[in-house]
């Protein structure tokens, strides 16, 4: 195996115990800036593009490096697709759904509602021709994808109210990652708000939102969503592991030599498994301190999973008969899904609905 495919195989733990150096000293330093749409508060996220631009600087000896900047220090949170597609920034770090405006497709390289886990959406882009299909879509914006980290199957936000049925929902102020989802949504009578992480705390203080769903309970506590809105929904049927991305200028990236291709590649996998494995353990023990916190933890009724259902599969259809592009993508994803689903019948499902009934 020669060292470029040792580094782009191997995390960095791995080719920096076996002593391997890459070669890359002859080469001109190479400076690049990533901008986020995330705060620096949010360690998990954020911190995925910290470990990127460690393991990226530790892996070329400090002739590739990757400034990091949060939401608003370079530009504002939504603002990144524009600045790839303009060449202004070379990477950036976001979450796909947050530009279904440009276009319906954004969605599913990030999450839809009742779509992949985890360790699904990993599996379909990697193996399952997701991966392919969407970089074709994002080449018109200049940029391709690499996974900067899962957060698995979100909780359903947060609720300054009691949601007992659909009626609830009507006329619902509610901030949410926007796409098909925010669709599916308006469909019920909720009134979809999309903003920043970091604005939502006001106006749930405010009143000026009746909800807001973000992620989960560690970083849900962060930001502090439990002092304004007692009620803490589950499961986030629109965000069955939706994926945070890294989004890299093309130009940028073919511009690189082979080595730093290969270091940029395998740094991306190491903040990505290193964000998931944070949240894995880190959301349970946050969930405890809220509940202990008073915070109110409800399922959602059936019948308003069931309302969700069919709202998303009736956006879905619309879509499809609207966009050939966005037909495809769907149903390579759901093509793949179903697999997944028949699958999880024999192993997953069965071995965790038996765990959950057993002391340990």
């Amino acid at each position: 195996m020669d060292r470029r495919s040792l580094i782009k195989n191997a995390g960095i733990a791995g080719v920096l115990a076996a002593g391997i150096a890459p070669a890359v000293h002859a080469q001109a330093a190479v400076r690049w800036r990533l901008a986020s749409s995330f705060p620096r508060s949010l360690d998990t996220i954020f911190g995925s593009a910290e470990m990127l631009s460690k393991t990226v600087k530790a892996l070329s000896g400090g002739k590739f490096e990757i400034t990091v900047h949060p939401a608003g220090e370079l530009m504002p949170a939504f603002g990144v697709v524009d600045a790839l597609q303009g060449d202004n920034i070379e990477m950036a770090q976001s979450a796909a759904y947050y530009f279904t405006g440009k276009d319906p497709i954004f969605a599913f390289s990030c999450a839809v509602p009742f779509g992949l886990t985890a360790r699904q959406n990993t599996s379909w882009k990697d193996y399952g021709g997701g991966r392919k299909l969407l970089d074709d879509f994002f080449g018109k914006y200049n940029f391709k994808t690499a996974s900067g980290g899962n957060t698995g199957t979100q909780m359903g936000g947060w609720y300054r109210k009691e949601i007992k049925t659909v009626e609830d929902l009507k006329g619902l102020k509610m901030r949410m990652g926007g796409g098909v989802f925010g669709e599916a949504m308006q469909k019920l009578g909720v009134v979809p708000q999309n903003m920043p992480a970091g604005d939502v705390y006001q106006a749930l203080e405010k009143g000026t939102l009746d909800a807001s769903e973000f992620v989960g309970p560690y970083d849900d506590a962060k930001l502090g969503f439990n002092k304004v809105a007692p009620y803490y929904y589950y499961p986030g049927w629109w965000e069955g592991g939706a994926d945070l991305e890294f989004f890299i200028n093309v130009k940028k990236y073919n511009g690189l030599s082979d080595e730093n291709k290969a270091i940029l590649d395998a740094a991306c996998k190491v903040a990505a498994t290193d964000m998931t494995a944070k949240y894995d353990a880190w959301n349970p023990i946050a969930l405890k301190k809220l509940v202990a916190e008073k915070t109110q933890l409800k399922a959602f009724p059936k019948a308003v999973m069931d309302a969700g259902f069919k709202a998303s599969m009736e956006v879905f259809a619309e879509h499809e008969a609207k966009s050939a592009e966005f037909k495809t993508i769907h149903q390579s994803m759901r093509a793949f899904q179903r697999d997944q689903i028949l699958w999880n019948r024999f192993s997953e499902y069965p071995f965790n609905q038996y765990m959950n009934g057993v002391k340990i």
